[in-house]
């Protein structure tokens, strides 16, 4: 099966609309009101609205509860959140104690890239992630040339961890699944 271009899709053929959320939604890391209202009309639609995140769970959860979408996918596909009837769901990928052991490791990583990246920072919305370390190079620091943002991708993969670069951070994590799966 081949991908429709969008002017090959009739309305009634859309249900679900994915998308993005930092540059995406958002200007200059703000939600517009003109990008919150155009989620409203997506949703008295009748379409199912999915932000799709490198954001943490912490962020994801109040997005799955104030905003009017169907659910959120956080942390690069960790998870999925989902408020139903007044109750938060919440769809993990990895169990537990999976996720204590990657923690582990990925302290490892956070060390490495502090010691070794001047100028790059944790980002200060890791104290809500679950599933990942953000290295901010871009969000609250001066941003960092190219070859330091390669240099933090270079540490998460000599750890053996995942690494996607975003706007941002440089999102890293141990487990087989990114935003599209």
């Amino acid at each position: 099966m081949s991908m429709k271009t969008v002017s090959e899709f009739k309305a009634r053929d859309i249900r679900v609309v994915l998308t993005d959320i930092d540059g995406t939604l958002t200007q200059s890391g703000r939600l517009p009101a003109d990008s919150y209202k155009s989620l409203w009309q997506l949703a008295d639609a009748g379409l199912q609205v999915i932000p799709v995140t490198g954001r943490p769970a912490g962020w994801c959860e109040m997005i799955a509860r104030l905003w009017p979408v169907h659910g959120v996918v956080g942390e690069n596909g960790a998870f999925f959140f989902s408020l139903k009837e007044k109750k938060m769901e919440r769809h993990f990928l990895l169990s537990g104690p999976a996720r204590k052991e990657n923690r582990h490791q990925l302290k490892k990583i956070r060390q490495a890239v502090l010691a070794s990246v001047q100028g790059s920072a944790i980002a200060s919305d890791q104290f809500s992630r679950l599933f990942d370390l953000a290295v901010d190079f871009s969000e609250d620091v001066p941003p960092l040339p190219a070859r330091k943002i390669d240099q933090i991708v270079e540490i998460f993969h000599q750890h053996g961890a995942h690494a996607k670069v975003s706007n941002i951070h440089v999102n890293g994590w141990f487990g087989d699944y990114d935003k599209v799966s």
